[in-house]
């Protein structure tokens, strides 16, 4: 899959060649004159205001604009896209008492909406990015390390003086230690033809991380030979956005993440239909053969959801409740909502939920209809087991 990182970091940092059209000490008095009026606010406690300087915030950020593209923020109108956001991020400078300390040590407006901007809702929305996409974050930042850290790579965009403009990471040109300082770049489109003949390697499928779910997908060693082999391939220097996106193009990279589990099938629209609907023989074995194995599906899922909570009825009866008010229910909630709903902390629900998609992501279904089997048996599983007294639903698991 291709990474979809570098296009939030494209919105997020300017281009390598746009040089400031006014003084610094000028644009930077621009900018205090036009940040809100936050310290007014916290100590009036206006929280109208704050929410309309943090809904601001959002509705213009360059990595909030790039995550709608990039399809992790989901709007329903034009004048409600971004309350959910807003709503987290007031919520998240809440419980870690921000605004005090804004007070306390004594920012001006502008310190204020600058470490909000670009530290708080952009931690807020990178950590949405590394959560969706856990592998084309990972496998960008390691790139991105290993051309500033080897030897076998160099910068091509760098003069040498202390007067060079100021040049972010992605925007920087990097290319051969041994290519000379006079190497002609290609156009975008070359290059990526170029890259297209690397072959793509195969996927390292060991283990890592405290956890042990996380795969290598390519150890840095072999990864520092696939970056030389694509600048050799390319024969010409580029900027890092386009050396990780040529790169990341040549691995196996799976972003896997849980969708809802009664979302529409796109791919059935034009499923053909016989004239006769009615259910034939065959097609009643078939039905009955894949309802009992759907069966068994939620058997085995149930029982290693048991195991993972290590047999513990009350864990279970928690994780259970997790499933079914996050992905089973069809009232829609929050997590915070669900977390209070089940008296648990919203970090525990974030576990038991990372615990529920390993486990559903270990299943196998051959056919789209074993699947749908599956959902609308363990629907009607889990609520009545979560309906279920503790007492009775432990002899029921023993």
């Amino acid at each position: 899959m291709k990474s979809i990182s570098h296009q939030i970091e494209k919105e997020l940092e300017p281009r390598a060649g746009d040089q400031p059209s006014q003084p610094p000490t000028r644009r930077t008095s621009e900018r205090q004159a036009k940040s809100g009026k936050w310290v007014e606010s916290l100590r009036s406690s206006d929280v109208s205001r704050l929410w309309t300087e943090l809904h601001r915030i959002v509705s213009y950020h360059p990595l909030v604009r790039a995550s709608r593209s990039a399809g992790l923020l989901v709007e329903e109108g034009a004048t409600t896209a971004y309350t959910d956001l807003t709503q987290e991020l007031f919520v998240q400078l809440l419980s870690k008492n921000r605004f005090e300390h804004y007070l306390e040590t004594e920012m001006t407006d502008y310190e204020i909406e600058c470490e909000i901007s670009q530290i708080e809702l952009t931690n807020l929305l990178t950590a949405e990015l590394r959560k969706r996409h856990p592998e084309s974050y990972r496998l960008a930042r390691r790139i991105s390390t290993l051309v500033q850290s080897s030897s076998n790579f160099r910068r091509f965009d760098s003069s040498g003086t202390n007067d060079e403009p100021h040049r972010r990471l992605a925007d920087r040109v990097y290319g051969l230690s041994e290519w000379p300082d006079g190497k002609r770049r290609r156009d975008s489109h070359d290059l990526e033809q170029r890259a297209h003949m690397v072959s793509v390697r195969a996927r390292d499928t060991r283990m890592v991380g405290c956890t042990g779910d996380s795969q290598v997908v390519i150890s840095n060693s072999d990864l520092e030979d696939l970056i030389v082999s694509v600048l050799d391939s390319m024969d010409s220097p580029a900027d890092v956005r386009t050396l990780r996106s040529l790169v990341m193009s040549r691995l196996p990279v799976m972003d896997i993440y849980l969708v809802p589990l009664d979302g529409d099938d796109s791919d059935n629209e034009n499923h053909f239909e016989p004239v006769d609907k009615r259910e034939n023989a065959e097609q009643g074995l078939l039905r009955r053969e894949s309802e009992n194995a759907a069966a068994g599906f939620v058997d085995q899922f149930l029982k290693n959801l048991h195991e993972t909570v290590r047999g513990k009825i009350k864990q279970y009866n928690r994780i259970l409740g997790v499933l079914w008010h996050c992905y089973l229910s069809p009232e829609q909630s929050t997590q915070l909502e669900v977390a209070a709903a089940l008296g648990v902390s919203d970090s525990l629900v974030s576990d038991y939920r990372r615990r529920i998609e390993q486990k559903l992501r270990a299943l196998s279904f051959s056919e789209v209809e074993e699947a749908r089997r599956f959902e609308s048996a363990l629907r009607e599983r889990v609520q009545i087991l979560v309906s279920t007294p503790e007492k009775e639903l432990a002899v029921q698991v023993d």
